[in-house]
């Protein structure tokens, strides 16, 4: 793997972990919290961000209190030590928890790392850091409206968007949408289970959606034998995102697909996360960013991954400001440049 290659002898020096709660309301109607992961150490510090979604994962470690991860290290060193440790002192309340609190010390590790070589992300990569392309993902609330799409497009014309379409979707709601040609993608949600935003399999709104949006990719299907017809001849606009945390989850679709939502935090590992990417690349698969209402670091290293290899996808990795209730006046419009100083793992 020549990306994770680029990356895996590069040493750290870590002599402190500190960890930081973060909290804000979001657009979804829920309240995110994350924790964001310091290590510091040789006078630089590595920040990564935990996405776990539930608040009472991240009070259990933070009142528990960060690992001893003090020590010199390669990355892939790094990487195999947190084989070793267990980061939920009482447990993730979902499995795939273990993986997003991974990838928020993996992060910071590489942070550190490239900070302490006095290097950045796409000089190790020997790749350059592209405007980012972003979609606003959105959901239209309850019951659903035009009114949040109209706010965005007053801010900036040109926006495209990333829906989650809900059986109350009716067919004018699809037709004014479809009016905007600024729908690239819409996310069914039926590969969730026991969260918020599950939407269960409904044949009649997949039709509605599929053929009045007729342009978009269709996000995470649900696969029944009431949607599978419904989805038929439409193999080719389906892409995946809930149930891909590797390579193997992947090469185990129900068909070769043609789109794949990258969500870094998904993956857990910086290796697995590159692997994939990888195959991508040689499968011609096309990928986009994917947020996780990321609240600090977080967000700044999806949009540096998404500007190193998808800069002009349908990239869900809008600033945070996207996210928030209430849409405020000058939101930052796409393409988001690269900053001027992009030392570590950081935008």
């Amino acid at each position: 793997m020549a990306l994770y290659d680029a990356v895996s002898d590069l040493s750290l020096e870590i002599e402190d972990v500190s960890l930081a709660r973060r909290e804000r309301d979001t657009s979804s109607g829920f309240t995110r919290v994350s924790t964001v992961i310091s290590l510091s150490g040789a006078s630089e510090e590595g920040r990564g961000e935990d996405v776990t979604y539930e608040a009472a994962d991240h009070d259990a470690l933070l009142e528990a209190g960060p690992p001893d991860l003090a020590g010199e290290y390669t990355i892939a060193e790094f990487s195999e030590r947190l084989d070793d440790l267990e980061l939920f002192p009482e447990g993730p309340s979902r499995p795939d928890f273990v993986q997003y609190r991974r990838w928020g010390f993996e992060s910071a590790a590489l942070d550190i790392a490239l900070r302490q070589a006095d290097t950045d992300l796409a000089s190790e990569l020997d790749r350059e850091y592209e405007p980012v392309r972003f979609i606003a993902s959105t959901r239209l609330g309850e019951p659903p409206t035009f009114d949040r799409i109209e706010r965005f497009l007053e801010n900036d014309p040109d926006l495209a968007f990333k829906l989650d379409p809900t059986s109350e979707w009716d067919e004018a709601l699809i037709e004014r949408l479809a009016e905007t040609g600024a729908v690239r993608v819409v996310d069914l949600k039926g590969q969730y289970e026991g969260t918020e935003v599950d939407q269960a399999p409904d044949p009649d709104l997949y039709e509605r959606v599929i053929e009045g949006l007729s342009e978009a990719v269709i996000e995470d299907p649900a696969l029944t034998s009431d949607t599978r017809p419904v989805l038929e001849g439409h193999e080719e606009r389906v892409s995946w995102d809930a149930t891909i945390h590797g390579l193997t989850d992947v090469e185990s679709l129900p068909w070769e697909p043609n789109w794949l939502n990258i969500k870094p935090s998904r993956f857990g590992s910086i290796e697995s996360l590159f692997e994939t990417i990888e195959f991508c690349d040689e499968h011609d698969i096309t990928m986009y960013g994917g947020g996780q209402f990321e609240l600090d670091v977080g967000r700044g290293q999806i949009q540096a991954i998404a500007s190193l290899f998808y800069p002009d996808s349908a990239n869900d990795v809008a600033p945070g400001a996207y996210n928030d209730p209430e849409i405020p006046d000058g939101l930052p419009t796409s393409p988001l440049s690269p900053p001027a100083e992009h030392d570590g793992f950081r935008w």
